[in-house]
């Protein structure tokens, strides 16, 4: 008998562009990282992810003046081996994964990746 793996809930935002990209995988996975990108930062909390989503993303011009808030499932036991990072107020919580370690990082994600907020820049 199969025992189902502990999960943790985490947040991503992003721009249309990004958010084709996962769509395109079937809500599975997320891209590869530009050249310039070398980590990936999924976040904790939820008002984090808007906060970026509206403050940030809605005013970006690469990001199509759009933002997104995911929500998905990672098992507990393979992002237990990062460290959180506090980038600024107790809400800005997140994980810095290295580019070159998306890939399984993507392997670990359990079930699909959501949108669960949408937001348009003016």
């Amino acid at each position: 008998m199969n025992t189902p793996k502990t999960t943790q809930t985490l947040f991503r935002p992003v721009g249309r562009k990004e958010l084709d990209l996962i769509a395109a995988t079937g809500w599975k996975q997320f891209p590869p990282r530009l050249d310039w990108q070398p980590i990936f930062y999924p976040v904790l909390t939820e008002e984090y992810a808007i906060f970026i989503a509206q403050q940030w993303n809605t005013k970006d011009p690469a990001s199509g003046f759009e933002g997104y808030v995911l929500r998905f499932e990672i098992d507990a036991d393979y992002i237990g081996q990062f460290e959180v990072q506090n980038v600024g107020g107790p809400e800005s919580l997140e994980y810095w994964i290295p580019a070159e370690g998306l890939s399984e990082f993507n392997q670990n994600i359990v079930g699909t990746i959501e949108v669960i907020h949408q937001y348009a820049g003016a």
